[in-house]
């Protein structure tokens, strides 16, 4: 038995959770490809736990550390970090490079969740 991912946190996903956890789920899922050392991608992280406490149970936020799991980051085509892509039904239908404001981050949710 596994447990399910925290509803409203920011979820760690690798190459053998990432297609459960964002591929295959039935919702919006923003997924942050970043590494530990990348200045900007701290600065993404905390809006990414408020965006995952806000809107917990419409959409799930996945990180993934694309020093340790380069397989999932080259089979998307990310080369540079962050790298924040929103999956619908399996595919990736929003992308932001770069850090962003959160306003930006919460707008491509909001544009997500307004065309479901």
């Amino acid at each position: 038995m596994t447990d399910a991912p925290a509803v409203g946190t920011v979820i760690e996903a690798g190459d053998s959770t990432f297609r459960g956890l964002v591929l295959e789920a039935s919702g919006p899922v923003l997924v942050d490809f970043s590494a530990a050392w990348c200045a900007p991608c701290r600065l993404v992280e905390p809006l990414l736990a408020e965006i995952a406490a806000t809107y917990r149970g419409r959409v799930r936020v996945v990180r993934v550390d694309t020093d340790a799991h380069p397989a999932t980051a080259a089979a998307f085509g990310v080369v540079s970090i962050p790298t924040l892509y929103v999956f619908s039904s399996g595919e990736v239908i929003r992308t932001a490079i770069g850090a962003r404001p959160k306003p930006e981050l919460v707008a491509l949710i909001e544009d997500v969740l307004a065309a479901r």
